[in-house]
């Protein structure tokens, strides 16, 4: 008769994602060179959740569905306050340096390259970013955006002790 809607897909329809890149590799062995693909992944709800997967497979969508479910266990919590983050922070990954600061209500998202995909994906509205350390590596500069938005923390006021209680 009729087939009951299986739970995951509900789930992937709470995250919006975004392939950053895919590129085709080899790994050269003694019998020959074996191909796969790489594939970079954005996840997040828009809300304040987001996760950077990076994934291979035979081809290009088994890559892509295996950084999907490599994402949705990898989700961090960015603290979001008016639509920007709470205060400035650096980070450091690899040679990518970059610097994030907390803009006022209106000025956008003030970011390039794999920076912008990702704070668009995980609800900032306003921020500026600065690549300080300059490399062309789209794997590098996306994880030290997600390092930078791992640094972030959030002052404990009386409203969010609130909040919390009634969560708990």
């Amino acid at each position: 008769m009729f087939k009951k809607q299986r739970p995951q897909d509900k789930t992937e329809k709470i995250f919006d994602s975004k392939v950053l890149e895919v590129a085709r590799v080899t790994r050269v062995t003694g019998g020959g060179k074996k191909m796969s693909f790489r594939a970079i992944l954005v996840l997040g709800d828009k809300k304040g959740r987001v996760a950077l997967a990076v994934a291979k497979g035979k081809d290009v969508a088994q890559a892509v569905d295996k950084a999907t479910r490599l994402a949705k266990r990898a989700m961090i919590t960015v603290p979001i306050v008016d639509g920007t983050i709470p205060h400035q922070v650096e980070a450091k990954y690899g040679p990518a340096k970059i610097l994030l600061k907390p803009q006022t209500k209106g000025k956008g998202l003030v970011a390039g390259g794999s920076a912008r995909t990702i704070f668009k994906l995980c609800g900032i509205r306003n921020i500026t970013a600065k690549m300080i350390g300059v490399t062309k590596n789209n794997l590098n500069n996306a994880m030290v955006a997600i390092e930078a938005l791992k640094k972030l923390k959030v002052k404990n006021t009386t409203a969010q002790v609130v909040e919390n209680k009634e969560n708990n």
